[in-house]
């Protein structure tokens, strides 16, 4: 018999996720289009002999809570149970508080899961490795680089049998590359040590006239009253992984942590991801590398399949006789939805009517022109010319808006015209979503309610929940993903400001703001209930 108690932590914690924690609690927040604690529950449920599932922390039970509680045991057909501390007691504390309600039916162990943290969750492989040898503490390991592990809590261990031998938390200096994933597995012995922490508190912290519980006798750290103590002792040991996995403390490694989840569906549940449905959009598969070459529209009829011009002498760069025949290498039908990469959209969500989805890699520039029901794909470009960008979503211009009519009668018709809209990669789209004709999506997080009108663009930013994104606008932010050249580099500490200023990071609108037509919000974020009139860019708009 086993069980899985995961940390929750409460109201007081979670600050640097606002504004997004204001609507809800941090641990109910969409990742991946489900609430962070249910890839948790998830995991736990596929672990063979699990019980029951305990959530610990000091939220107030509220709706949404007892929603999601009620909505996981249908589903996973386990008790989940929420139980509710009277106070902050760290992450140790509500363990030995509801110690009895843990051992309760005599587990032969149970895991311990920070809420905050994104994975791949090896239980089954824990579960084995703790069987065959038998300790009170197992711990999920993995590696991250020199600079980034000082951030951690760093584990030194004996290679041979795994055991810990040295643990700090957060080091000033650099201690090991192996860090704590905030992932256990512990056995009821486990407990032994948290009392011995609870008992020794309430002796320090009691007065001598002042008989009783000392308040924060209660609070024990595991990672400082418990790890450190007892390394080098045969009492904790380390499993190392090699999968995925990502701390959740911030805005922008929530966005991180969808894109690992998404990528995961394709084998986890492929069923989650946006596909062929009968009566929508018709997949056509997946598009080749593009050609970046400014070329005219071609003499020869169009295609009719969505494709990519080939290169040639007759396709080299050049200057535009007419703004109607331009091309950037792909091309699309007239309205037609691209899906680049995964993408989740809630069954409930409103996609813009589509003709074609593509699922795959991003081909990269995707303007042209056409003729016979074909149109120009310009929704892109527009954004460029309109917001003085030098490049078409993270691709580079390869002509100069001086080779372009923008007065153009034919242009403008072309605007008017093109409805194509292009979601992913790595988007999630939530419950009652309206997307129009035209829209960008990507690497995004769109929130319940919220609304795109046609033709917005918005990268690496976080829509909240009921705002609404008026047409033409472009809602854009500043990725602070890992060094994708380092395998052991690791989100960095997000820091809000830098000398006084705003440092460049993940654009969030807050709980329905409403950002009117044709403006820039880039790297801001937007407090909730806010209405704009203007571009923002690197502000807090309170």
């Amino acid at each position: 018999m086993l069980k899985a108690v995961i940390l929750i932590g409460g109201p007081q914690k979670g600050t640097r996720f606002r504004p997004l924690s204001f609507e809800v609690p941090k641990p109910l927040f969409p990742v991946a289009g489900v609430p962070m604690i249910q890839h948790h529950i998830e995991a736990c449920a596929q672990v063979p002999g699990m019980q029951e599932i305990l959530l610990i922390g000091f939220y107030q039970p509220d709706e949404p809570l007892t929603q999601f509680l009620e909505a996981a045991q249908q589903e996973f057909n386990l008790p989940v149970r929420y139980l509710q501390e009277f106070a902050p007691l760290g992450t140790g504390g509500g363990l030995y508080h509801f110690r009895d309600q843990i051992l309760a039916g005599g587990p032969e162990a149970f895991f311990v899961l920070n809420a905050d943290v994104c994975s791949d969750f090896p239980l089954n492989a824990m579960l084995a490795a703790h069987r065959q040898d038998r300790h009170p503490f197992l711990l999920l390991g993995t590696t991250a680089n020199r600079t980034q592990s000082l951030n951690y809590g760093c584990i030194v261990e004996n290679p041979q049998t795994h055991e810990v031998l040295h643990y700090v938390e957060k080091p000033s200096t650099f201690i090991s590359d192996i860090i704590n994933c905030g992932i256990y597995l512990f056995s009821p012995d486990a407990l032994k040590p948290l009392r011995d922490v609870f008992q020794r508190n309430q002796q320090d912290g009691q007065l001598e006239d002042s008989p009783g519980l000392w308040p924060g006798a209660g609070t024990i750290r595991l990672e400082q009253d418990v790890f450190s103590a007892l390394a080098g002792q045969g009492q904790i040991y380390v499993y190392l992984t090699d999968g995925i996995w990502s701390q959740i403390k911030s805005a922008g490694s929530a966005l991180y942590a969808s894109r690992l989840y998404l990528g995961r569906y394709e084998f986890t549940h492929p069923e989650r991801l946006a596909k062929h449905t009968p009566g929508g959009p018709q997949i056509r598969g997946t598009h080749p590398a593009p050609i970046l070459n400014l070329c005219p529209l071609p003499h020869t009829p169009l295609p009719s399949e969505p494709g990519l011009l080939t290169s040639g002498p007759e396709l080299k760069s050049q200057s535009l006789p007419l703004p109607i025949q331009i091309w950037f290498g792909v091309f699309g039908p007239r309205a037609s939805l691209l899906l680049l990469g995964n993408v989740y959209i809630h069954p409930t969500a409103k996609v813009a009517p589509s003709a074609v989805v593509s699922s795959g890699p991003s081909p990269g520039v995707k303007t042209g022109g056409g003729q016979d029901g074909w149109v120009p794909q310009v929704s892109l470009l527009y954004h460029s010319l309109r917001y003085g960008l030098e490049q078409i979503d993270h691709f580079p211009l390869i002509c100069s808006r001086k080779e372009l009519d923008w007065g153009s009668t034919n242009l403008s018709k072309a605007y008017s015209t093109c409805s194509s809209s292009q979601l992913g990669p790595n988007v999630s789209i939530g419950k009652g979503v309206t997307v129009g004709e035209g829209v960008r999506l990507r690497e995004s997080i769109v929130l319940h309610g919220a609304t795109l009108q046609e033709h917005t663009c918005v990268l690496h930013s976080i829509v909240g929940w009921g705002s609404t994104v008026g047409r033409w606008a472009r809602v854009e932010g500043t990725p602070n993903d890992p060094n994708p050249n380092d395998p052991r580099a690791r989100m960095d500490s997000e820091s809000l400001f830098k000398d006084g200023k705003l440092l460049p990071a993940i654009t969030i609108l807050g709980c329905r703001v409403r950002i009117p037509a044709e403006v820039l919000i880039l790297n801001s974020i937007v407090l909730p209930h806010k209405e704009l009139s203007r571009s923002f860019t690197n502000q807090i708009i309170l």
